[in-house]
């Protein structure tokens, strides 16, 4: 597909979304936010600021939406890296599907425990807030975000106004493939960015091509390989310099993966840091 075609595609994907009612809102908080990390007067400490989105897909079959298809991804990885990214010193915005883990929350029950913090005058006391956005619009982060870390997209379908009838008989739908956003993302979107996908396979055989595969097509700067199974235990990063094993420390019953995996993209974003300003 040309670029122009591709263009178009992705053009006419983002005008059949439902419209985003608060857009002026969320844009105006999150250049707030950025400003906020990275002052342009010199005064205050500047952070590296990282966009993580996490949760899984869900896919209506209704517009007005009765049924779905869905996937099993909880978050779990995105709250987690959110968490070492916040402890790295690094200000997140935090991209998450409703209902999926949050940052802070996995030993917690459900209420999230964000929200139940205030913003008052002590700083000590709002400094989780100030480290951490929490976003459930994807809409709006494009055009504003140009030096984040990681980034991936959602994808949707075309449905059903209404709920489909079971005596219609044997149900059959037509799937809309998504116009394949990371190139553009990658040149376009956020050029200076450091970018960050992540592959996740059942066949452990062909998850480092792929892996590779897409870090060529799409511009990565890394892919992170998941096998389905190991996942909680071991990933992949692959990058045009290697591939990198991280696995988690089983001497810890208390660690993950997502420890030293997000202090190697750290270390990787920091020496990208350094290479761009010279």
């Amino acid at each position: 597909m040309d670029s122009s075609a591709l263009h178009e595609e992705i053009d006419s994907f983002f005008d059949s979304a439902p419209p985003l009612k608060d857009c002026a809102k969320i844009t105006d908080k999150l250049n707030q936010f950025i400003e906020l990390n990275s002052p342009s007067s010199g005064e205050g400490k500047r952070r590296s600021v990282v966009c993580v989105t996490s949760g899984g897909t869900t896919v209506p079959l209704e517009q007005r939406c009765v049924r779905y298809i869905d996937n099993f991804s909880s978050g779990n990885r995105g709250a987690a890296s959110t968490e070492y990214f916040i402890k790295a010193g690094y200000a997140v915005i935090f991209l998450y599907r409703r209902g999926t883990c949050q940052p802070y929350c996995g030993s917690l029950p459900e209420d999230p425990l964000l929200e139940c913090f205030e913003f008052v005058d002590d700083f000590d006391i709002q400094d989780v807030k100030d480290h951490c956005i929490i976003n459930e619009k994807p809409w709006a982060l494009c055009n504003v975000l140009s030096g984040c870390c990681g980034f991936r997209l959602l994808c949707s379908m075309e449905g059903h106004e209404h709920k489909i009838q079971s005596a219609s008989g044997p149900l059959d739908m037509r799937l809309m493939q998504v116009p394949k956003m990371l190139s553009v993302l990658r040149t376009e979107w956020t050029p200076k960015a450091f970018c960050i996908s992540f592959k996740l396979e059942t066949d452990s055989k062909i998850l480092l091509e792929k892996a590779s595969m897409a870090l060529k097509k799409y511009k990565m700067h890394a892919v992170v390989a998941n096998e389905l199974l190991t996942r909680k235990e071991e990933v992949t990063v692959v990058t045009n310099n290697g591939n990198i094993s991280v696995h988690r420390n089983k001497t810890r019953t208390d660690s993950d993966v997502e420890d030293p995996l997000v202090e190697l993209l750290v270390d990787r974003h920091s020496a990208y840091i350094k290479d761009s300003s010279t």
